[in-house]
């Protein structure tokens, strides 16, 4: 079962390209607080940069030049989110491209690292625990699940909380394979971080691992 205590933030970044390091900048930001197999609240904000959208990017997303002129200054997104999320561990789909966005425009805005900011990817999980899935997509993985959707794909909020429904389908899904098995109570971050990490042929032994490491810990 999920976590009843532990409250974990998925995010989402939408962005003007797939890099910084390549001078892309987040364009939208949206944090889906989940807890107790639920979502108990949401943050969603544009972000303006100075950074210039595409035409490209502009149809893909709906977030356009005219629409970031009065959204808030990037740094004060930042600021906000990071403490709406503070203490918490996170949770991306393509957890990598987020991560980056995530780091880069957090430096920018002068905020030091929060060490609960892990982050465990929904790809890498959908990967171990779904093999058979046509893609790991989010609108695949959607439609696989019969997930809620929002919003329109490809803006921030509605993304982020189809992600938060996979994270809680993946936390159902464990708990129904391996919980009574393994005697494991919950499903929570830490043990999303090593499953991401495990065998997809060998889940048991790496939840059996997690689940001893545990019992041992002071």
């Amino acid at each position: 079962m999920p976590s009843a205590a532990q409250t974990i933030a998925v995010i989402d970044f939408e962005t003007t390209g797939i890099s910084p390091g390549q001078g892309a900048r987040a364009t939208e930001i949206a944090a889906v607080l989940v807890r107790g197999g639920r979502i108990v609240d949401r943050y969603a904000s544009l972000m303006h940069s100075g950074a210039w959208v595409s035409p490209f990017i502009e149809q893909l997303t709906g977030i356009s030049n005219a629409m970031l002129q009065d959204a808030p200054p990037a740094a004060q997104v930042m600021r906000e989110v990071c403490r709406f999320t503070q203490g918490l561990p996170l949770v991306a789909h393509n957890a990598a491209f987020d991560r980056g966005f995530w780091h880069a425009e957090a430096q920018r805005a002068g905020l030091a690292a929060d060490p609960a900011h892990e982050f465990a990817c929904t790809v890498l999980l959908s990967r171990r625990l779904y093999p058979r899935a046509p893609n790991h997509r989010l609108g695949t993985l959607a439609v696989l699940h019969q997930l809620p959707a929002s919003g329109r794909a490809h803006r921030a909020l509605a993304d982020a909380e189809v992600t938060a429904h996979l994270l809680l389908q993946i936390q159902h899904d464990v708990s129904e394979r391996f919980g009574e098995e393994l005697g494991m109570q919950k499903v929570d971050h830490g043990l999303l971080m090593a499953l991401q990490r495990g065998d997809a042929r060998a889940l048991g032994r790496c939840l059996a691992r997690y689940g001893r490491a545990e019992a041992t810990a002071p």
